[in-house]
């Protein structure tokens, strides 16, 4: 049985639960229509803006249809207002500093934001990578309010099918939902306000501004280190340095729960190799922009499906996904492309460790007790 639990154990049954599936269905929907339509209209450049409209359809998961649209509402104006600075960054070409310092303050507000709203996928990571990835389009490639424009329509699009999707959620006395990292925490609904989920540490508001502030210095750092070194994606550095953050755990024992945080990394940075390889295969051929536009497509399905499964596989497709839209959007040497996000990724998460190693909140009370 404790086998089973493990993210070996997890691999060896027959896969994601039937909840999943569903789950993954609606995410995909919210991404084929508005993709297809960018095809149809000849414009597969900017399957980008469609791609993080249609991140709204992972929040969610689990959630009541009630609870689910005001997430979703709620997740999808964090997604649009980290494209509409990028792109405006993109528009005045910001200097590559503003573009580090916009990302912190972005992050810092994200955390405080998406933690009091109780929004699961837990973290600014989308914002802050749509800001980032919009930032870094040609300016020529797309008008701002276009930009924006195709983004709001794939969110509206995707809380009308979260909507429509019908309700599936867990029953009483089940096993609390999991992190990414496929470890289970327990929350606490506040009362008067379903939609705040906070760690049951007893000290919320003072975890989560320090949970905002890791961000903002793993940001911080990642960028300066991106920006020195000349690094083309400094972007994804940034993002990457996130990625372990959302697994800290402030009322640990360990807080930040270090053990999470290295697991997490760990299945980023091989997830991400192995996605490396599957970008290879696409991208050497040199396919034509339609194809690639239709490859995004059909990626986002097996990346929802298999994200509360297993994390580490969800990047093997998650990583071909991000880096074919950026391929339409700003074509490049596809070895270029792959050598900076394997760097990119191996900084930004050797560096978000770093940060959830030294930066440690208050320990809780009944941590304290132990």
């Amino acid at each position: 049985m404790r086998a089973a639990r493990t993210p070996a154990g997890r691999l060896s049954r027959l896969g994601p639960p039937g909840r999943d599936w569903h789950h993954a269905r609606r995410v995909a929907v919210g991404l084929a229509v508005p993709g297809l339509a960018l095809i149809v209209a000849g414009r597969p450049d900017l399957m980008i803006c469609a791609v993080f409209g249609s991140f709204t359809g992972m929040y969610g998961r689990a959630e009541s249809r009630g609870l689910r649209l005001r997430h979703q509402l709620q997740a999808g104006g964090v997604l649009v207002a980290g494209v509409g600075l990028g792109v405006l960054l993109a528009a005045v070409h910001a200097a590559p500093w503003v573009l580090v310092l916009t990302e912190v303050c972005f992050a810092f507000a994200g955390a405080l934001v998406t933690n009091r709203l109780g929004l699961v996928p837990q973290g600014p990571f989308f914002g802050v990578f749509a800001l980032g990835a919009m930032a870094s389009v040609p300016p020529d490639r797309v008008a701002p309010w276009v930009a924006v424009l195709i983004c709001l329509a794939s969110v509206l699009f995707a809380v009308l099918v979260g909507y429509a999707g019908g309700t599936r959620v867990g029953v009483v006395g089940a096993q609390p939902p999991a992190d990414d990292d496929g470890v289970a925490r327990p929350v606490v609904v506040l009362p008067g306000d379903s939609a705040s989920l906070v760690r049951d540490d007893g000290r919320p508001i003072l975890h989560a501004v320090v949970n905002a502030g890791r961000y903002a210095l793993a940001i911080s750092v990642a960028g300066a280190v991106g920006v020195l070194l000349g690094l083309d994606h400094a972007n994804w550095a940034m993002a990457a340095a996130i990625v372990p953050l959302a697994a800290a755990d402030p009322g640990s024992r360990l807080h930040p729960g270090l053990r999470s945080v290295v697991h997490r990394s760990l299945h980023r940075v091989l997830g991400t190799l192995v996605g490396l390889a599957v970008t290879a295969l696409l991208l050497v051929p040199r396919l034509e922009p339609l194809w690639l536009a239709l490859i995004v497509v059909a990626l986002l399905f097996p990346t929802e499906l298999f994200m509360g499964y297993h994390y580490g596989l969800a990047l093997a497709f998650f990583t071909p996904l991000i880096l074919v839209m950026t391929e339409l959007a700003k074509p490049a040497e596809p070895f270029a492309l792959l050598r900076d996000r394997g760097i990119d990724n191996l900084l930004g998460v050797a560096i978000g460790v770093a940060v959830a190693v030294f930066v440690r909140g208050p320990r809780s009370a009944a941590a304290a007790a132990d």
